[in-house]
């Protein structure tokens, strides 16, 4: 998975990103009804947000590479998850699904490995391309996305990112919008806001 958000663009948006991540994160608590014995998979996460909650899980963090960071972690590939059905009692994924091509193997590993599940992804609807920090280039066809992002938007602005790195980062981004996560988690409740969350 590629990484599209730069240090840089991560200084801009990080006073936003902390409001809205913890808001979203005591949604989680509330709905989940966390404990510390609670087992929770965070598929492509990282420790910080487990910082923004009063009562920290039993979390395992996978991702295609590991960290430094003393919570257990796994590396492992989001599309064959290397547990066991059910083995989590939920598994949780922030702003990942969009970067796997694979949505429906994602999908159906998060659904298979925990006994609850709670998704959460850019809603392509809203008209605000959070990756980029630019409004309505979310519309756009990916071969105009190739040839605007660097030049005609804030992350391309502040990070100035070559040809190679744009073509890369559009192909690593697909958001995806209320009918497809739908489809994805069938069965699930949806929130629909300039997120999209599944959960069940």
């Amino acid at each position: 998975m590629l990484t599209v958000v730069s240090d840089r663009i991560q200084r801009v948006w990080r006073p936003i990103l902390q409001i809205t991540r913890r808001r979203r994160m005591e949604r989680f608590v509330e709905w989940a009804g966390i404990t510390p014995s609670t087992t929770v998979l965070d598929v492509g996460g990282t420790p910080q947000v487990w910082g923004l909650i009063p009562v920290v899980p039993d979390v395992t963090l996978l991702n295609l590479a590991s960290g430094s960071t003393p919570m257990r972690q796994i590396v492992a590939d989001a599309t064959r998850l290397p547990f066991a059905d059910g083995a989590f009692d939920i598994v949780f994924s922030n702003s990942v699904i969009e970067h796997v091509a694979d949505h429906d193997a994602v999908a159906r590993e998060i659904a298979r490995v925990g006994r609850r599940y709670f998704v959460q992804t850019p809603n392509r609807a809203f008209p605000f391309e959070p990756h980029v920090l630019t409004p309505f280039v979310n519309y756009l066809p990916k071969r105009w996305q190739k040839r605007l992002y660097r030049n005609f938007t804030v992350w391309g602005w502040i990070t100035r990112p070559d040809r190679a790195y744009v073509e890369a980062f559009v192909d690593a981004t697909s958001l995806l919008d209320a009918d497809e996560m739908r489809r994805l988690f069938p069965g699930a409740n949806l929130h629909v806001a300039r997120s999209l969350i599944a959960r069940r």
